[in-house]
């Protein structure tokens, strides 16, 4: 027995270890086989899978400038994540980031123009707690819809998403419009005092650095109190979690909330710190590629920075992919749906793979 006692233990720790690592290990494979039936993508088309790797790891990580704008664009990405995968872990679906941030921008932008004559300490954070509320209301409704109405709410912020873009290009075309503005309609420029500047010796703004503030909190607030838990308890099963007294509603809603006030301020950073006022350059796609982050990182907060930074990566190399491969705009789109679909399907093999069945 004195013996047997550490193998026991040794094999105990390597069994734990493996099964730690089927989280990871698995959306890893998925990112993996989704590259490859993109490589087969590409060789239809005449194009070498190989010159697309090197492209992308020129244009996204290859130089400094390349991790500047890398970073930029990871930026909203962490946010609009962070939009799908808090409520995700209540079970909720849902996908309409996009609007939030849009209207987060819209809001931003609008506020600005009374705020003017404020200084930057004040104004600034009035006009994000503004884009955070407006990014409250939007998704918040989804979650009141589920939990007051049973609407689902794919479906529900899917509509409420483009009734936002909607929303936005009425205001911005409309009321909002500045009278300069003429080629692309636009709210009036933010002043100087309201613009939010890039971090120490990096043309990348802050907004970077809030979004893994954000991850990093929502990781505490989800795995380290009893909020969290409760929504870990209540995703596995709403019925035992109901019946052992948790506010599930409370939770719905909560969760929803905080994941539409992260998107909102995806908006309001992108606004104060890229665009310079509210547009259609708003409705960029980030959150739906927000999406994708948060599957692949598998609703972890944490494991959604990295993933952010990845996928950030391939959107700053579509411009250069573009013009030395002689490809359409919509590549990376193309991309991005294999790999989602390969994210999807690759839920079948948890538990599955023989690997991840070691027997102590």
């Amino acid at each position: 027995m004195v013996v047997a006692e550490p193998t026991m233990r040794g094999t105990g720790g390597a069994l734990a270890l493996v099964r730690r690592a089927e989280p990871v290990a698995i959306p890893v494979l998925a990112l993996v086989a989704g590259l490859a039936v993109f490589g087969l993508f590409l060789l239809t088309q005449g194009r070498s899978p190989l010159a697309f790797m090197a492209h992308v790891w020129q244009g996204g990580f290859g130089s400094a400038f390349s991790w500047q704008n890398t970073l930029t664009r990871a930026a909203p990405l962490l946010m609009a994540a962070l939009c799908v995968a808090l409520p995700a872990r209540l079970g909720l679906v849902v996908i309409g980031g996009e609007g939030a941030i849009v209207l987060g921008g819209v809001a931003a932008g609008a506020l600005a123009l009374p705020l003017a004559a404020m200084p930057g300490p004040v104004g600034i954070p009035l006009m994000a707690l503004a884009a955070m509320a407006v990014g409250v209301v939007w998704i918040g409704a989804a979650g009141a819809l589920r939990h007051y109405r049973g609407v689902n709410e794919t479906i529900s912020s899917l509509l409420l998403s483009y009734i936002a873009i909607a929303l936005m290009n009425h205001l911005v075309e409309g009321p909002l419009r500045d009278p300069a503005s003429l080629n692309k309609p636009s709210t009036a420029p933010l002043p100087e005092a309201l613009r939010v500047g890039d971090l120490p010796g990096l043309s990348v703004h802050w907004g970077l650095v809030f979004g893994i503030l954000a991850c990093v909190l929502s990781w505490v607030l989800v795995e380290r109190t009893t909020w969290g838990f409760a929504a870990r308890i209540a995703g596995g099963n709403v019925r035992a979690a109901q019946v052992q007294g948790l506010p599930v509603g409370k939770l719905i809603l909560g969760f929803a909330a905080l994941g539409g006030a992260f998107a909102g301020l995806a908006g309001f950073f992108e606004v104060a710190a890229v665009h310079g006022s509210a547009n259609a350059s708003l409705a960029a796609g980030y959150g739906y590629t927000g999406i994708l982050i948060a599957f692949l990182a598998r609703h972890n907060a944490l494991a959604i920075i990295p993933v952010a930074i990845l996928l950030a990566g391939f959107d700053a190399s579509s411009g250069l992919v573009q013009r030395r491969m002689d490809l359409p705009d919509a590549t990376m789109q193309v991309l991005q749906g294999i790999v989602f679909m390969a994210i999807l399907m690759s839920d079948a093999a948890y538990g599955r793979l023989p690997v991840f069945k070691a027997k102590g």
